[in-house]
């Protein structure tokens, strides 16, 4: 089984994140992709302290009509922080010989030294890094922290970067879609329309439950 991972507050989902899913499910060749929300995210509270089941039902709105998404509320059944390795340890635990596909985005993929225990994510999974069109993609070695750089190689043949444990960094470039949550929020809590911003159905749950009427920081 090849699971791709997307992680993230998705405080709304919106249709960026839909499309970075589905692009990467397809050059990938995923069997699906796992949209996990996270319970305690551990670099910034969630805006407006949305609760999490908000979230996900959310998730699950935007996802049905797609057989290969899911999501899961893995986070929420924890204790402590979303830290991303924990939550692929668990997946790997869970499912021993499948592969994992942690997806990021490039600006992620470049701070990925201050996260916690960010060494061992290259041994839990192989790494999705996507950049909009038109942002260079980096040098590949280059674009490692330092610390780690000496754990790779480059497959030319390939053109991925290999880790000394089997697993790859992908470098794609995602289709440009210029939405954020922070945004839809703004536009939500000034009376502004989000239709074809975010799929219908999630339009529909944040007016049904009054979510984002007013501007929160985070």
């Amino acid at each position: 089984m090849k699971t791709g991972i997307l992680g993230g507050t998705f405080n709304p989902i919106h249709l960026a994140h839909l499309r970075i899913a589905e692009e990467v499910r397809e050059a990938c060749a995923l069997d699906e992709v796992l949209f996990i929300p996270a319970a305690a995210p551990p670099h910034k509270a969630v805006a407006g302290e949305t609760a999490f089941a908000h979230r996900l039902a959310m998730i699950e709105a935007a996802i049905a009509d797609n057989p290969g998404f899911r999501v899961s509320d893995l986070e929420a059944r924890r204790s402590g922080k979303s830290f991303s390795v924990d939550t692929l340890e668990i997946l790997r635990q869970a499912d021993p010989a499948g592969e994992r596909y942690f997806i990021v985005g490039l600006d992620s993929f470049r701070d990925i030294a201050t996260w916690h225990e960010y060494v061992r994510l290259f041994e839990l999974a192989h790494l999705v890094v996507t950049a909009r069109p038109g942002v260079d993609l980096p040098d590949p070695l280059a674009a490692l922290p330092v610390a780690v750089q000496n754990d790779f190689c480059y497959d030319d043949q390939l053109k991925k970067l290999r880790h000394r444990s089997g697993n790859v960094v992908i470098f794609l470039e995602e289709t440009r879609l210029d939405i954020s949550s922070t945004l839809i929020r703004g536009k939500v809590a000034g009376g502004a329309s989000i239709r074809y911003l975010v799929p219908s159905m999630v339009a529909a749950y944040i007016a049904d439950h009054g979510l984002y009427q007013t501007l929160a920081g985070g």
